[in-house]
């Protein structure tokens, strides 16, 4: 059974990186937004969805380019489940326009290519190039990076969370000679499928 598992650690870009993050906040920002209202003035007029891409926009929009595009394919996706949970259950709300100073500044790239690298002290991450991280924790190496999401807190400090893919153990017992039943009793705890029990007070 695979599952995933996200690590978070901070990170120290520097005052270019810095730039090019706020840069790639403020554009999923736009990208969301502008494809809300697309969506929205489709559906109102054709009563079909629109399903707009990032890509459309970069013709307008030049500035869209100097982004890392996998963060603005992400906000596709995001507005995509966003719109399915609507539609599967209305009590959710209509998704909701982003406004500048009050979201959440993050987003989300994925590993294709190793255009991800994660080292000791420092993570490699699309069109920012490599950023000083404290890394307190090491994923196994049998475990597969699968994505990155940056955010900025209020603080103003900024952390990655590194979500990983692995293959969950799950235990069989095939051996039924060597399986053995328990059975909670008043005294002693509980007595076993041999008849003995933890003797405890």
């Amino acid at each position: 059974m695979k599952k995933n598992k996200a690590f978070r650690y901070r990170i120290y870009p520097d005052k270019a990186q810095e730039e090019l993050l706020q840069k790639t906040f403020g554009c999923a920002r736009f990208i969301w937004n502008r494809m809300l209202a697309d969506e929205k003035a489709y559906y109102e007029s054709y009563k079909k969805m629109l399903d707009p891409t990032p890509a459309q926009y970069k013709k307008d929009y030049e500035w869209l380019k100097e982004v890392d595009s996998l963060a603005l394919a992400n906000v596709q996706l995001q507005l995509k489940r966003a719109f399915q949970r609507f539609f599967d259950d209305e009590k959710t709300g209509y998704p909701k326009f982003k406004a500048k100073h009050y979201c959440k500044k993050s987003y989300t790239t994925n590993l294709v290519n190793g255009n991800i690298r994660l080292r000791e002290k420092m993570i490699r991450l699309p069109k920012l190039g490599e950023i000083k991280i404290k890394k307190h924790r090491e994923a196994p190496e049998e475990w597969k990076m699968k994505s990155v999401t940056v955010t900025q807190e209020p603080t103003g400090k900024y952390y990655v969370s590194v979500l990983y893919e692995y293959e969950s153990q799950v235990f069989v017992q095939t051996d039924t000679e060597k399986a053995i039943g328990l059975d909670y009793a008043m005294r002693g705890l509980y007595v076993d499928s041999f008849g003995k029990n933890a003797e405890m007070p």
